[in-house]
């Protein structure tokens, strides 16, 4: 027993962390040593630490090697466009608001809550219908939808703040914009899945998401706050609030379509596919993800009529169980 006790005193025992994405880029912050005695030694400055806690709060654990390198920018993006978002909805509301009729005497309160009832109803009815005819194709033209859904945002908030101005078609005019705001819930939160699978890299979707959910309540709150300073200072001022909404109107739409041109997806879709066989067929090289998505297009054909004519399909629609008397001599032979 006194030889192991003299042994256990000579040994020293070192535990020591290190912190960092990737081999390339750890670096050691602590050491604790026993010999016998506990010393500790830290390689960090309090700041770093902090930082570093505080960053854990908003990016993936791991992060950037725990995502693909195409999160970060579109991140950035998708957080200013929703920072923009934010700060029209209290405009629009304002104006939704002022067109019910809070804060005059002439308003019932029947009367309000059978307008905010139908205008959700509308929404509730429209994304259900949205469902049926597109769920299935949201997850294959997830850059689409995106940016779509998105611009449908856009025209539902323009909806409330036109609304005042027409009030013989206020009902009418909400209920278009609850429409049109039911296919973004749809949309994007169905593309928003899609993407955070893409995003992982270590099975960590579930943190990924959730880390999403706090840059979104921060983009939240810096956009309310900063749109009810907005809205009080263009208060009853028709032009300083129209100018304000368009210019924030712009401004998110080129924040979408720069969010979504950054994304590289790695999954094939008949549009992506076409690109790589035609491109294979004709050169004999195999495009990357990122030349791919370069050459996609990401708004739909129908909003953009013109790029349709220098996109050639390698297949055809083909229409089974078609009457034979509604073909022509062409198509028979």
């Amino acid at each position: 027993m006194a030889g192991d006790s003299s042994l256990s005193s000579t040994q020293q025992v070192m535990v020591e962390e290190w912190t960092g994405s990737s081999s390339s880029k750890l670096s050691m912050t602590a050491t604790i040593c026993f010999s016998p005695s506990i010393s500790r030694r830290r390689f960090d400055s309090h700041f770093k630490s902090a930082r570093r806690h505080m960053l854990s709060a908003f990016v993936p654990e791991g992060f950037p090697s725990s995502v693909t390198p195409d999160y970060a920018p579109f991140q950035l993006w998708d957080s200013l466009q929703g920072l923009s978002t934010y700060i029209r909805t209290m405009l629009s509301t304002q104006a939704l608001l002022s067109a019910i009729g809070v804060g005059e005497k002439s308003a019932t309160v029947i009367g309000a809550t059978f307008q905010w009832f139908l205008r959700d109803f509308t929404g509730m009815l429209g994304g259900i219908m949205f469902t049926f005819y597109q769920g299935s194709n949201l997850d294959s033209n997830a850059k689409m939808w995106r940016l779509v859904a998105d611009l449908m945002n856009d025209l539902g908030m323009l909806m409330d703040l036109i609304s005042p101005l027409f009030p013989s078609a206020f009902l009418f005019i909400v209920c278009l914009g609850s429409l049109s705001r039911s296919f973004t819930g749809v949309a994007s939160g169905a593309t928003r899945a899609a993407l955070t699978q893409h995003f992982t890299l270590q099975d960590n979707a579930a943190d990924i998401s959730a880390k999403e959910g706090s840059q979104e309540t921060v983009a939240t709150m810096a956009g309310m706050a900063i749109g009810m300073f907005l809205a009080r200072v263009t208060m009853g001022q028709s032009l300083a609030i129209w100018f304000s909404f368009l210019s924030l109107t712009i401004f998110h739409m080129y924040a979408n379509y720069r969010a979504v041109r950054c994304l590289s997806l790695n999954t094939l879709n008949g549009e992506r596919s076409s690109i790589l066989l035609q491109n294979f067929m004709e050169t004999g090289t195999v495009l990357s993800t990122q030349k791919v998505s370069s050459k996609e297009h990401v708004l739909p054909l129908w909003l953009n009529p013109w790029s349709s004519q220098s996109y050639k399909h390698l297949y055809k629609r083909i229409h089974l169980g078609v009457k034979v008397s509604s073909l022509n001599d062409a198509e028979i032979y």
